[in-house]
């Protein structure tokens, strides 16, 4: 039996996010999506790594995320890396651009995903850079914590 093209169990992570900052809130958005978007989403051809969230005129948007055009589309087929609207509440956007206007902190994409009724979300999160010896301290957790797993199936 060969895997369906097209699936809705997608659930593309940013693990370099989890890498590079500190996520402090989660928000859960909606995304604008043009022509073909969906179906190479489907296919699981998007890549969250380099993407980033901004404001311009009490709008959200996400920059920097990298979705494949699809292989059958024609003319009609989408641009790659354009800059997409998330839709969010108000009061959320409210929230989310007195926390962008602090000091050191920013709004990364941590995770694309398919919804049980069938529509692309994009979970954001706000995030506090790291510094190299936060990272550290975070790589030497997760060795640790990867040994006591070991450990604990002996």
């Amino acid at each position: 039996m060969t895997k369906p093209r097209f699936s809705n169990d997608i659930n593309i992570k940013n693990r370099q996010a989890g890498y590079e900052y500190e996520l402090l809130d989660r928000y859960v958005a909606g995304m604008v999506l043009r022509g073909t978007e969906i179906k190479s989403i489907r296919e699981g051809k998007v890549n969250l790594q380099d993407g980033y969230c901004y404001m311009n005129r009490g709008e959200l948007f996400v920059k920097g995320i990298t979705i494949t055009p699809y292989a059958q589309g024609t003319h009609y087929n989408h641009e790659a890396g354009r800059e997409r609207k998330l839709l969010l509440k108000r009061s959320e956007i409210k929230k989310l651009e007195g926390k962008m206007e602090e000091k050191g902190l920013t709004v990364v994409p941590t995770r694309l995903f398919i919804n049980d009724r069938g529509l692309a979300k994009i979970e954001i999160a706000v995030g506090r850079g790291k510094k190299l010896h936060d990272k550290r301290d975070t790589m030497r957790e997760r060795d640790a914590k990867r040994e006591l797993d070991r450990l604990k199936l002996k």
